[in-house]
């Protein structure tokens, strides 16, 4: 009796061991809501793969940053990469993971996906608030074939600091200069109309629930909930239409291989066939990381989700950064060292 006691309370206490190891083992990061659908699903590939799984937590580019710094997770994703001085004095590293697309979805009784047009001017004309209604003149110009209703426009913005809004403002700043005077571009503005919703996730669900409602969120969120988006006029005048193609003509621009610290924002490139709203999604990851181990995995995971994950970037139509720029990230690696002073990842 007394054997078989003692190997229950073994037994026990290796269950429990192993299940805190197996804990320890998934990686945490917090971070971008742009990069989540991805993250979700290379989450699910690469636990199948190596038993590891992937706690993120999708909060927004400003709460991953402050995270990542506070050392509460292992690595942050952020859509507005961090300046030089800044991943310096947080001894951080930074390099692109993903690029995509941004659209304005809207809610408009009998407009369907794709039917809508806006340009540069026209968006930004709704996101100040002096187009207030559907039926305004210069939306219409830009539609003569649909019939737009006389409805209030409800802008849907986010509340929380989001790399989608940095990217989304920083492409109104670039199309309008009344926008750049007024407001700018960061992650988090003063913005002068709207209601405020946490995370990609709130914005489309707003939108999904609010007659004449028109936000801005990655294109798999517009895709998986169903939501009307708008085609854009790009910069070569043309319009286009959100797809892989249209992502991968703007990313096509993308010089990361000259741009310290992979710092380069790609929105409103040129090219006849380019999306204007085309945005990147960054990791940041200490060079001298506290739990060594946790980074080196994380490290394993990025290495994977570069060479392994491909079908299903393209799948939920994100652009996959070139194995050419991926020879650079990893070169980059070097600079994440353990208490040996030895890069982590090199150490595989």
């Amino acid at each position: 009796m007394k054997h078989a006691l003692f190997a229950g309370i073994v037994a026990t206490a290796i269950g429990a061991v192993m299940a805190t190891t197996a804990f320890a083992a998934d990686i945490s990061g917090a971070g971008s809501s742009f990069i989540y659908p991805v993250f979700s699903k290379w989450s699910d590939d690469y636990k199948t793969a190596s038993g590891i799984g992937l706690n993120y937590q999708s909060i927004g580019s400003g709460g991953g940053i402050k995270q990542v710094i506070a050392k509460t997770v292992t690595f942050g994703a952020t859509d507005k990469p961090m300046s030089d001085a800044d991943l310096e004095k947080n001894g951080l590293i930074q390099f692109p993971m993903v690029m995509g697309g941004i659209v304005p979805i809207v809610n408009i009784a009998g407009i369907n996906p794709g039917d809508l047009v806006l340009d540069g001017a026209t968006l930004a004309g709704l996101f100040s608030g002096t187009i207030t209604a559907w039926d305004d003149p210069a939306i219409k110009a830009l539609n003569p074939s649909l019939t737009l209703p006389n409805a209030p426009v409800v802008i849907a913005h986010r509340s929380d600091g989001s790399g989608t809004t940095f990217n989304f403002t920083d492409y109104l700043s670039k199309v309008s200069t009344d926008w750049a005077d007024e407001y700018g571009s960061d992650s988090a503005i003063e913005w002068p109309v709207g209601v405020g919703a946490k995370g990609s996730e709130g914005i489309a669900n707003t939108v999904k629930q609010t007659a004449g409602a028109v936000g801005y969120v990655e294109y798999a969120y517009a895709k998986q909930n169903g939501l009307s988006y708008a085609k854009m006029v790009n910069a070569a005048g043309k319009t286009v239409s959100p797809s892989l193609d249209s992502f991968g003509a703007a990313a096509a621009n993308a010089d990361f291989a000259n741009a310290k610290n992979f710092n380069l924002v790609i929105t409103n490139q040129p090219g006849d066939e380019s999306w204007p709203i085309a945005a990147s999604t960054w990791v940041l990851i200490h060079a001298k990381p506290d739990d060594p181990a946790a980074a080196a995995e994380a490290l394993k995971f990025f290495d994977w989700a570069y060479k392994n994950g491909k079908d299903d970037a393209t799948a939920l139509d994100y652009v996959s950064i070139p194995d050419s720029v991926v020879a650079l990230i990893e070169k980059s690696w070097d600079g994440i060292t353990g208490t040996d002073g030895k890069p982590l990842f090199a150490a595989q």
